[in-house]
């Protein structure tokens, strides 16, 4: 990169993600360092090393999403460049359920499978899993 490195949309999201894990006087620090989430030591002190590692942001709509353990640790292997719609299925509140073998949220099974989330939500808080949360009845009534 030039010199003007610091002007980059990496460059910003690098401070961001420093800022939420140290500084008490944000808003969304109880969310990250007040949790305990902290960005790893060579990161922290290398902006090119979190380049290196994390690559350009794709586009203008990506944002760092820690990945696959949300809440897991700033560091390699646990942050991506994510669209808005992939951090929502990434989130902490987010039921995950397996079929097959394959885990992902409810919301994204209700559309995947043509059910409710209602449904599926009401199915898991009922004790629900395994086949049954899946079925769908033969007269067509998901619930």
């Amino acid at each position: 990169m030039g010199k003007a490195w610091y002007r980059t949309p990496e460059y910003a999201a690098w401070r961001g993600m420093i800022n939420r894990c140290e500084v008490k006087g944000i808003n969304d620090f109880h969310l990250y360092g007040g949790r305990g989430i902290c960005v790893c030591p060579e990161w922290r002190k290398n902006f090119h090393a979190f380049l290196r590692d994390v690559g350009p942001k794709p586009t203008p709509r990506h944002t760092l999403d820690r990945f696959p353990d949300q809440n897991g640790n700033y560091e390699p292997g646990n942050v991506r460049w994510a669209t808005w719609t992939e951090q929502q299925h990434n989130r902490r509140n987010n039921i995950n359920a397996e079929r097959n073998g394959e885990t992902k949220n409810l919301k994204e099974w209700a559309r995947i499978l043509g059910l409710s989330y209602f449904t599926l939500h009401w199915r898991w808080k009922q004790g629900w899993r395994n086949g049954r949360l899946f079925a769908v009845p033969k007269g067509g009534n998901t619930r």
